[in-house]
């Protein structure tokens, strides 16, 4: 397999792309700029979804971290299939045993030999350090975050019975642009077994993550994928520093489009000057 190093960009409209806990599940904001973020972990959430909804049920293509998953469970799988019992905490003192432990969860979980995982629970199945990361998405642009007054005919207790309705807040991003930026290291790749039909599911999952995430905070249509740009190396060791490659993609509002509301009304560029020769760039949405 050779580096990558792609552009993820998609974006948002009348929907919340992704709520803090900590915040009464407000949009994510950079505070000094007012930057819209969508954190990394929200982004391979969708991924995986996409993977387990679409491939869940063939070999190889399960997913680890998966809604009501009992993780000392899954790592029980790896102690049997080694024919051996699991000692509290620790990993087996032979290290070809403990090698087939992480060999067997990487070759039965996508999204452990993709993003990697820490498995040292009380069932001890060691670390993984997958060959994909995504960076947070920042908006191109700042973001306004919209407060909505919503009611509930209906109400929680019994005592509330005489009131007429129940109140509640929703809130939505009008519209925003985001882009995130990923790598692709082929040394872990060998590693974990990242194949590269692996790497094509990434981009199909990419590309379709918002398909099938569809919720009352992002309505059908709320969401998409714009543009995933992938720049290819011509070996392992790649030809140019990633961030001259992610530096070359701008994302801009185009002139009179002082309130962006729609994908059209900004610019994606790609510097192709600035990109040495030998990398592929390959565009697609």
């Amino acid at each position: 397999m050779k580096r990558h190093d792609f552009v993820y960009i998609f974006d948002v409209k009348d929907g919340n792309p992704n709520g803090d806990p900590d915040a009464g599940n407000l949009p994510r904001v950079d505070p000094e700029t007012g930057h819209g973020l969508v954190t990394d972990v929200c982004l391979k959430r969708k991924v995986r979804n996409y993977v387990a909804l679409t491939r869940g049920d063939t070999d190889g293509h399960r997913i680890y971290f998966s809604e009501g998953a009992v993780l000392n469970r899954l790592h029980n799988d790896a102690y049997e299939s080694i024919g051996e019992k699991p000692v509290p905490k620790k990993l087996p003192k032979e290290v070809e045993k403990a090698r087939k432990l992480t060999e067997f969860m990487c070759r039965s979980f996508w999204d452990i030999r993709t993003f990697g995982a820490v498995m040292t629970t009380e069932v001890n199945c060691g670390q993984v350090r997958g060959p994909i990361q995504i960076s947070f998405a920042r908006s191109a642009t700042p973001i306004v975050t919209l407060e909505h007054a919503i009611t509930r005919s209906s109400v929680t207790n019994e005592k509330d019975l005489e009131k007429e309705r129940t109140m509640g807040r929703k809130f939505t991003v009008p519209y925003a642009t985001y882009v995130a930026s990923g790598f692709v290291n082929p040394f872990l790749a060998r590693q974990t077994g990242f194949s590269e039909e692996d790497l094509e599911l990434l981009w199909e999952s990419l590309a379709n993550a918002f398909q099938f995430d569809q919720s009352a905070a992002r309505p059908a249509g709320s969401m998409a994928c714009r543009r995933l740009i992938v720049f290819r190396h011509p070996n392992q060791l790649g030809a140019a520093p990633s961030h001259v490659l992610l530096n070359a993609v701008s994302v801009k509002p185009r002139n009179g489009a002082d309130v962006p509301r729609s994908f059209e009304d900004y610019e994606v560029s790609i510097d192709r000057a600035a990109i040495p020769e030998g990398i592929d760039v390959i565009e697609m949405s």
